[in-house]
């Protein structure tokens, strides 16, 4: 399978609004779902760059069928360099290997791209008690439609990303939030990405 790209990475005017910064999510289990053509990576690598600007490893955990597009990434202000990526050939040990991540203490951001698996329950509970225990983002990548069901309970924040053209090269990002254990689903985010060269 081909790279997946994260192509809308750079800001034109909005800035995050407060739900959104590292700090709101920082130690809650955290579910962005997407179906095809989604913003999730370019909402996700937002996340990755506050990380990064305060100082805070990220590790990423994804197979070796699905990642994000390097070059993209790293135009969109993402240091490669400081990124810890882990691939694996087997999905269903994505989930054990962030838990290895977080039982380090030592990331700011763990990234699980999970695509369409689920995490057992027993392993959700330790995963979501070392990201609140350690105050590290634990942010799920799935693939799923708005409607279908989150990871599970334990899920802290569930928001389902989208992208529509606007005009001249520019993206709408936006987060349609369909969980939220501590403010409620009743917010939604929308902002504005230029895209790379060539995007179709």
């Amino acid at each position: 399978m081909s790279p997946l790209s994260a192509p809308e990475f750079r800001r034109d005017a909005l800035e995050l609004p407060p739900r959104l910064i590292l700090t709101e999510v920082a130690g809650r289990l955290v579910e962005i779902s997407s179906s095809a053509a989604s913003a999730a990576l370019t909402i996700t690598f937002t996340l990755v760059r506050q990380a990064q600007e305060r100082g805070e490893p990220v590790g990423w955990v994804t197979s070796t069928a699905s990642f994000f597009y390097p070059p993209d990434a790293a135009r969109g202000g993402a240091d490669l360099a400081a990124l810890v990526v882990v691939r694996l050939a087997n999905v269903e040990s994505i989930a054990r290997a962030g838990e290895k991540l977080l039982r380090s203490g030592g990331f700011g951001v763990v990234v699980l791209d999970l695509g369409a698996i689920d995490i057992p329950m027993p392993l959700q509970t330790r995963l979501t008690g070392l990201a609140h225990r350690h105050y590290t983002a634990l942010i799920c990548l799935t693939k799923k439609e708005n409607a279908a069901f989150s990871l599970g309970s334990l899920v802290s924040l569930r928001a389902h990303a989208e992208k529509k053209r606007a005009a001249d090269q520019r993206f709408i990002c936006a987060l349609r939030i369909v969980k939220d254990k501590r403010r409620g689903p009743t917010w939604n985010y929308e902002e504005l990405y230029t895209g790379p060269a060539g995007l179709c």
